[in-house]
């Protein structure tokens, strides 16, 4: 092997990962993947929501054998307070379409899949391999990697760092900071087992149907947190994420967020019954455009979670990584057929056709939402749940109060709200974000 060339190696296996490794190998270069885990996806338990229409551009007939377990006609979203819900939810049977939009999928199983169509295109894959080292020559050119399997270095052109938020690989060589405590979440996430049956139901469901439940509110106890729950054909998805620096700075426990999250009475009759079988903890970028870090260098190019591309205003995560992945695998690829070296000029290519996407349209454009939800936490994710909530209550209850007293309180509530946890001011700051 250490004889070897490669034209690039890719490090990770996980959707940005197996994203560049594919679209490089799929048009005849030269590809090593190097994974850390056990096998691709072994690290990832937890479920996921998969977009077609960025893997469609990748392996466009992957609806043909991919695991995936519903196609998405239900959204919910919910604010919530200790023991109520307000929220809107959409449904359309126009995602009962041919060729589905999203899809829930259990990354264990679908990361394993991808990898196999990465090598069914040409790849190598080593697994239970950790890259220890990036190797420079002597002007500093990113030359290829060394490996704990024996210290020997590996060559390759050009190296696509898809390590994950918390690789170390990139920050130890200098390429990228850590990221800072208030740029990256932490989710605890369950995976409960049910009869499908049961699961549709539960959740009005047919025929591989799927919904999926985001919410915030007191849950997160002054925390900017979001909960979710993705439905499977025999499995919920359940979980909560918070950023790590408000778990440093309250020492609340994650495991505690889930625990009341599940009991929570709008909760607790979803999960009725289920059989816990897997408990994981992931770590999230959440720190938006601005913590986007260099993205190319000399003989390297960064993708996916460790390039911080998440959308944490819509949620989307997987549909970056694999969009990053691709079009860094399609830079490499023209660079080569032009017969170019891999050097920062020229890899900069990545970084103009990124621009060019939705990536990096969509993060620029909220790029003052991350800052902004953060900052006023406790605003956003306790008080004014609860003032929805006693508003909507005070609405639909029926006690014999004059309803002009019922409207004077809630008014009266809002007012104080307003001066005393600038509620104007937290709308207008959205708005803003917002546009």
């Amino acid at each position: 092997m250490t004889e070897e060339n490669f034209d690039a190696i890719v490090i990770g296996a996980g959707m940005a990962g197996n994203a560049a490794a594919y679209t490089m190998s799929n048009r005849g270069m030269k590809v090593l993947q190097l994974e850390r885990g056990e096998y691709p996806g072994s690290k990832n338990v937890q479920g996921a929501i998969m977009y077609a229409d960025m893997l469609e551009k990748i392996l466009p007939d992957f609806r043909d054998d991919a695991p995936l377990e519903r196609h998405l006609v239900e959204q919910r979203f919910w604010m919530m307070d200790d023991s109520s819900h307000i929220g809107m939810q959409y449904r359309s049977d126009d995602f009962n379409e041919s060729r589905h939009n999203r899809y829930t999928v259990i990354r264990a199983q679908f990361d394993k899949w991808f990898s196999r169509k990465v090598r069914e295109a040409g790849a190598t894959l080593l697994c239970e391999t950790t890259v220890t080292e990036l190797v420079r020559d002597p002007k500093g050119k990113v030359i290829g990697v060394r490996t704990d399997r024996a210290g020997d270095v590996i060559l390759a052109d050009v190296v696509v760092l898809a390590e994950g938020v918390n690789g170390l690989l990139g920050t130890r060589a200098g390429l990228r900071d850590t990221p800072k405590p208030e740029t990256v979440a932490l989710a605890v996430k369950e995976m409960h087992f049910l009869a499908e049956e049961v699961i549709d139901q539960r959740f009005g469901l047919k025929a591989n149907e799927g919904c999926v439940i985001e919410a915030v509110g007191t849950i997160s106890r002054n925390m900017a947190g979001l909960a979710f729950l993705y439905t499977n054909k025999e499995s919920i998805s359940i979980g909560i994420g918070c950023l790590v620096s408000e778990f440093a700075a309250t020492m609340e426990s994650p495991y505690d967020l889930l625990e009341k999250f599940k009991s929570h009475p709008s909760v607790k009759p979803l999960i009725a019954g289920a059989e816990v079988k897997e408990y994981a903890a992931h770590l999230i970028p959440e720190g938006g455009y601005k913590a986007i870090p260099q993205l190319f260098g000399d003989g390297w190019v960064v993708v996916g979670d460790a390039a911080q591309l998440n959308n944490a205003v819509h949620r989307e995560g997987s549909n970056l990584a694999m969009t990053s992945g691709r079009i860094a695998g399609e830079a490499i690829v023209q660079i080569k057929n032009r017969k170019k070296p891999m050097v920062k000029e020229n890899l900069s290519l990545y970084k103009s056709m990124l621009e060019k996407s939705f990536v990096i349209k969509d993060l620029r454009k909220y790029k003052d939402m991350p800052a902004l939800l953060h900052t006023n936490s406790r605003n956003f994710f306790t008080t004014y749940p609860r003032l929805l909530s006693q508003a909507a209550q005070n609405f639909v209850r029926v006690d014999g109060t004059p309803k002009i007293d019922k409207e004077r309180a809630t008014t009266g509530t809002f007012i104080k709200a307003r001066s005393r946890w600038g509620l104007f001011g937290d709308a207008v700051r959205l708005a803003r974000a917002w546009r």
